[in-house]
């Protein structure tokens, strides 16, 4: 399941970016692709062209992806292997807005509401106001079994925001490498133990024993022989 699934399931739970805000051209495709698409493996050429089609398209405005940057960077604070920005979670929130429609609306509008809690409650927009406050704003509707009726709606927006930049940042490279996932590493077999073998009253036949691997050879390329046998 690639990035893009495992948001869209978040839909049935909860229902750029950096690249804006650095200067990317977004009216320019190669320029986009380079910088958010870089993975295309396993991509049919009719997913390519949507993809391409919805990357040089902007949902968001430049002041609603920095509130989703810092949304973001409160939801999942830096660390000593990177952040959400380094992992492109704003631009692919952006890019999932644009290829789930059920994402656009509660987004949009709970990012303007929480604009007007700001003002109404701080007399600022949040993005303005200092970290103590704006963590004031979000604890009212960071626990969802805790919320007020009023601000249902809104605890429902953050709900789907955090889902959106957790799964986001640990389907990254810099997430994956956060979690410490090693995958798959080649190991060293050298056969059954002598001990289970003698358990068992067996051995390995010896004229076999120059056959087997010689793991310090592993990389080395077989040769056989005109007649199949093997010289390597």
């Amino acid at each position: 399941m690639n990035r893009r699934e495992s948001l869209k399931y978040l839909a049935a739970g909860s229902i750029a970016s950096g690249l804006l805000l650095s200067g990317c051209d977004w009216s320019n495709p190669e320029e986009v692709e380079k910088s958010l698409w870089k993975y295309k493996y396993g991509r049919t050429a009719d997913e390519i062209a949507h993809d391409n089609s919805l990357l040089v398209q902007q949902f968001f405005t430049p002041v609603e992806l920095a509130l989703i940057t810092r949304l973001a960077h409160l939801i999942l604070p830096p660390n000593e292997i990177g952040d959400i920005e380094k992992a492109e979670v704003p631009e692919l929130i952006e890019f999932m807005a644009k290829d789930y429609l059920p994402f656009q609306e509660p987004l949009r509008k709970g990012l303007a509401t929480l604009n007007q809690r700001a003002t109404e409650g701080f007399g600022s927009d949040f993005l303005s106001l200092e970290e103590p406050k704006q963590h004031e704003l979000l604890e009212p509707i960071a626990y969802p079994n805790e919320v007020s009726e009023e601000l249902k709606e809104q605890a429902s927006f953050f709900n789907l925001m955090r889902n959106l930049t957790l799964t986001g940042y640990y389907t990254s490279e810099v997430g994956i490498k956060d979690l410490g996932y090693q995958g798959n590493q080649p190991n060293v077999w050298n056969g059954v133990p002598d001990h289970v073998l003698q358990k068992h009253g067996m051995d390995y036949d010896e004229s076999w024993m120059p056959k087997f691997l010689d793991v310090s050879r592993r990389n080395d390329k077989a040769e056989w022989d005109e007649n199949g046998n093997l010289l390597t």
